[in-house]
Parts: C-alpha cells; sequence; structure tokens
C-alpha cells in the first residue's frame, strides 16, 4: 500500500517539507501528525505504512502495513494519550531517508500513571514527496 498522496495531513507534511526542507521541522510535523492519529484513529496510520515496512513492537516483528495496522488497532486499550518529549532527527543515506527518534509519556484511559515510552521511526521519501514509514521501533521503557 503507498502513501496516499491526497490525504490532507500527507499534504501538508509535504507542504511544510517543501517550504522548509529543515530535517526538524519535518520531523517534528510527522510526530505530531502520528501521535495525534494513533490517539484518534489508529486505523488512519495505515497510509503511513507500505508492504515493506516493518514494525518491531515490543520485540514483535510485524511486516506490511494490514498487518501493522491489525496490531496497533488491537492493542488492549481504546483510549490513550501520548505527550512527547523529546524528538530527535537524523538524514539517512543518499536516497533522503530520515531517522526519527522519539520519547515520551503514554497515559492510557483509566490508568493513574503514564507509561514511558521510545520509538524511533525510518521514513523514507516517496515519488509523490512525502514520506512513508520503512521501519518502526517501539519499546515501554521501565524504570
Amino acid at each position: 500500500m503507498r502513501a496516499r498522496p491526497n490525504n490532507p495531513s500527507i499534504q501538508r507534511l509535504r507542504r511544510r517539507q517543501e517550504a522548509e526542507m529543515d530535517p526538524d521541522a519535518v520531523a517534528k510535523a510527522f510526530v505530531e501528525h502520528y501521535y495525534s492519529t494513533f490517539d484518534t484513529n489508529r486505523a488512519g496510520l495505515a497510509n503511513l505504512y507500505q508492504e515493506s515496512s516493518m514494525l518491531t513492537f515490543e520485540g514483535q516483528k510485524i511486516q506490511g502495513s494490514p498487518n501493522i495496522v491489525a496490531k496497533l488497532t488491537s492493542l488492549p486499550f481504546q483510549q490513550c494519550k501520548h505527550s512527547i518529549t523529546t524528538v530527535d532527527c537524523q538524514p539517512s543515506g543518499p536516497a533522503g531517508g530520515m531517522l526519527v527518534f522519539v520519547s515520551g509519556n503514554l497515559q492510557l484511559s483509566g490508568e493513574q500513571h503514564a507509561l514511558k515510552f521510545s520509538q524511533m521511526f525510518h521514513l523514507m521519501p516517496t515519488p509523490q514527496s512525502s514520506f512513508y514509514v520503512l521501519n518502526d521501533v517501539f519499546r515501554l521503557n521501565y524504570a
């Protein structure tokens, strides 16, 4: 499945990328879009992944957009809120990719304490001048 260029959120990300070409700004826009979508409509993340995409979620490897979305939508909680603490990014290789490392807190509905998490995304450019997630690694951080 290819990232859909007509998705308004992707178009905003692409416009922001074209206007600024600043990797930090692109990473920040991606992170805002990803977690806002995760918190309100996890199935809406499907257009960020392709068949070659891989998610490692707490050590479990899942490949392909439909399987990744199935995993994310089957998590044992319906409502959550991500609060981002840090976003770090680096350019990745001559193809124009980008590594984005995120840390933050995950508040589950009905739980008193937030969970700390880290997540790494390897974003790759699409022919439509947008990005898709090639690799996604998620871990909860236990103290």
